[in-house]
């Protein structure tokens, strides 16, 4: 391999396709085979970037302050339609953050998912899930857990979270799902940020005229109690990496996370008998299903030594997750769902400064959302073949489009 990228003509196109709902694409154990470190044609504008499949090399990466995640720089491997004009003229959001402001930034959310804040949410939750269990039965003995659960579950919270009426989770959703679409052009992804941010800037109004028990007045009051001082501008764009970061992971873990439950009778077995493992089983699903490999790209701000290799200044990175979590050097059987693999060092909340804010609060939805579930309904199982499910192959993070069960 030589260094620098453009010299080879024939190189693979990115992103992947995944060829089983349980594994990343194929491509990634090959190259990790072959060529670790490889050149990729990114599809959306056919810049070239280095992907890397190793574990090792990815949290590596993912720790290097060299390997910067400000999109605006000209070699950032841009995977969305995303205008570049609109990219520089808006605020960047947290996990296109650089420090200082990146540090400074996240201090602003760091207090709302203390381990103590995230374990007073946890009666909130249950009562969220219960009620839409509730509703799953009410309706007869199949529904689509997709949309009557997975779904509905993390716009609930995020609403509750953030102080705003249960309604507006809709409104939420389908920003989501469209901003996250591959089919989505340049300019729809710029009127889709124009119609959040217009929302978000009537909330924050709201928010502080009258002040509530709620993270967006928190952070609010926080922004001047410690000097960040960031403008409307920044603190809308914060609060939509929030939502946007914590919706669609969350509902495509939980249809995945069950159908692996499914999927896995004795695994699933275990759990029912001790639910204290649903907590490893969470680990598990997080290192297998690895939703998106979107939020992990760098660009390089010098010259990085890394695989025995040189990756110029200016030169984008994909550190793929998915790759990583699935690489046989540190994980026996990558393949596999298993609760009871110890280590399990899975990176899929991501790594370094970047790892998710709100991780300890996904972990804690999702373990209350599998142990309710199938405390209640036991005898969960598809209402069709595994074969006929379809998944969600124009969006950037992986997931199931529908999930018919009946009990």
């Amino acid at each position: 391999m030589t260094d620098g990228l453009g010299v080879k003509e024939d190189v693979p196109g990115f992103p992947m396709t995944r060829t089983c709902p349980f594994a990343p694409p194929p491509e990634y154990a090959e190259l990790r085979e072959t060529e670790p470190i490889s050149e990729v044609r990114l599809t959306l504008n056919g810049r070239r970037a280095w992907l890397l499949t190793k574990y090792e090399d990815v949290v590596k990466v993912l720790a290097d302050p060299r390997a910067s995640s400000d999109v605006t720089h000209d070699g950032y491997p841009l995977f969305m339609p995303v205008p570049v004009e609109l990219l520089k003229a808006m605020p960047r959001i947290l996990f296109h953050m650089d420090p200082p402001e990146h540090t400074a930034t996240r201090k602003l959310l760091t207090p709302e998912f203390t381990a103590r804040r995230v374990d007073a949410m946890r009666p909130s939750t249950q009562e969220i899930v219960d009620l839409l269990i509730d509703d799953m039965v009410k309706q007869g003995s199949t529904a689509d857990l997709v949309h009557k659960l997975a779904l509905p579950l993390p716009s609930y919270a995020m609403c509750d979270l953030l102080g705003l009426p249960r309604e507006d989770r809709e409104f939420m959703h389908s920003w989501i799902s469209r901003l996250v679409s591959k089919e989505m052009t340049p300019e729809g992804h710029g009127m889709l940020q124009m119609e959040m941010a217009m929302h978000m800037d009537e909330i924050l109004d709201a928010k502080e005229k009258e002040p509530g028990d709620d993270l967006i007045s928190r952070v609010l009051a926080r922004n001047i109690e410690n000097g960040t001082n960031l403008g409307r501008p920044e603190i809308i764009t914060l609060i939509m990496a929030l939502v946007a970061g914590g919706h669609e992971t969350t509902a495509n873990m939980i249809s995945l996370g069950t159908l692996a439950l499914l999927r896995n009778p004795d695994e699933l077995a275990q759990l029912k008998a001790n639910p204290s493992v649903c907590r490893d089983a969470v680990e598990e699903m997080m290192r297998l299903f690895s939703v998106s490999d979107f939020g992990t790209s760098r660009v390089a701000l010098e010259d990085i030594e890394i695989g025995g290799m040189t990756i110029r200044a200016g030169e984008g990175i994909i550190a793929s997750m998915g790759a990583a979590n699935h690489d046989p050097a540190v994980f026996t059987d990558p393949g596999t769902f298993d609760i009871d693999r110890s280590p399990n060092r899975q990176i899929g909340f991501g790594y370094g400064m970047h790892v998710c804010s709100g991780a300890s609060l996904v972990r804690m939805q999702l373990e209350i959302v599998f142990n309710t579930l199938f405390a209640r309904l036991p005898d969960l199982r598809l209402a069709v073949p595994f074969e006929e499910l379809e998944y969600k192959e124009a969006s950037f993070i992986h997931g199931v489009i529908e999930m018919p069960v009946t009990w």
